[in-house]
Formats: C-alpha cells, sequence, structure tokens
C-alpha cells in the first residue's frame, strides 16, 4: 500500500497509524526489531532536515537500514524516471520520496513493485499530519470531535491537515 496523500485512505486505517504510532513512541523496546531485515530509499528532490532525520532514526531504531539519495546525483534525473523507479524498487521493502512534484510522485508509485511514502511534494505532506495528530491526541487524549485552527498559507500542510482532520473527525 501507499501512501501518497491521506485522502487515499480510509478513516479506520489513518486511526490505525496514529495509534500505532502511539503505541511505538510509549513502548520502543516492543519494536526495536520489528523492521529487521528492512531497507528504505529516502529520495530526496528536496532539501530536509526533519524528514531525513525522522526517516533514518526510525528506520534504525526498528532494525531496519534506510539509504539515502539525492536526486542530483542519481541516475533520476538523467534516465526514464519509471525505469529508475523500477530498479530502485528491486533494492528496497519501499521507498519514501521528497519531491517537487505530485506528479512524479504518482510515476514512482504507478513503477514501484514496493510502497511507496510521500515525504513531501507541493500539494502534500501525509507524513507530517500523521505526526501532528499523534500529538495532538498524545497530549488531548482524542480526536474525534476536536476543533482545530490552522492559520497560514494554502500549502502542502494545510492539504494534508484538512484530510487528515476530515478522516479522524476532528
Amino acid at each position: 500500500m501507499n501512501l501518497l496523500t491521506l485522502k487515499d485512505l480510509s478513516s479506520k486505517t489513518v486511526e490505525e497509524l496514529i495509534d500505532a504510532s502511539l503505541e511505538i513512541k510509549k513502548n520502543p523496546e516492543n519494536y526495536e526489531f520489528a523492521l529487521e531485515g528492512k531497507s528504505l530509499a529516502m529520495i530526496f528532490q528536496k532539501t530536509s532536515t526533519r524528514t531525513r532525520l525522522s526517516f533514518e532514526v526510525g528506520m534504525t531504531q526498528m532494525g531496519g537500514h534506510a539509504a539515502y539519495m539525492d536526486w542530483l546525483r542519481t541516475n533520476l534525473i538523467l534516465a526514464d524516471l519509471k525505469d529508475e523507479t523500477k530498479s530502485i524498487a528491486g533494492y528496497v521493502d519501499g521507498i519514501m520520496a521528497r519531491l517537487l512534484k505530485n506528479s512524479v510522485l504518482e510515476d514512482m508509485a504507478e513503477a514501484s513493485s514496493v510502497p511507496v511514502i510521500n515525504g513531501c511534494d507541493e500539494k502534500y505532506h501525509p507524513c507530517q499530519i500523521i505526526a501532528d495528530l499523534v500529538t495532538v491526541k498524545e497530549r488531548l487524549g482524542k480526536l474525534k470531535g476536536l476543533k482545530l485552527a490552522y492559520i497560514g498559507v494554502h500549502n502542502n500542510i494545510c492539504n494534508s491537515l484538512i484530510e487528515g482532520c476530515t478522516k479522524t473527525g476532528v
């Protein structure tokens, strides 16, 4: 299953992701081998600090391995995107991509034989919103029925926040 945007997931799946995140955070020792033998390709077309660290450290803490790939230093800029994606998918168990265009992410997901996760693009930032909703539920004990105000520009965060709140009853 890909995670390109929260609108592709059921409300139940979004809630399960949030609850699983809380469980892992509460009892990390129970998950230190959960991703043993698994590898994640992290493809970055956009710069990143928090996204890279959270995926890389998370994979390591759960026993997996994350491989950083700078878009400009790979054949992704030279060769056919779908062919390169198929090749990358042959080496890893998942792909996380932080890209400039959602259409590129969709093409990668179409070509990939492994799950593709949207690490941020110009339209959506689903992982950030999952993390934000985890924090809200952790602090307030629930999501359903809460009222949330967003103050900021209409961007990828706003789009994903609307989707996440709709899915969780906020």
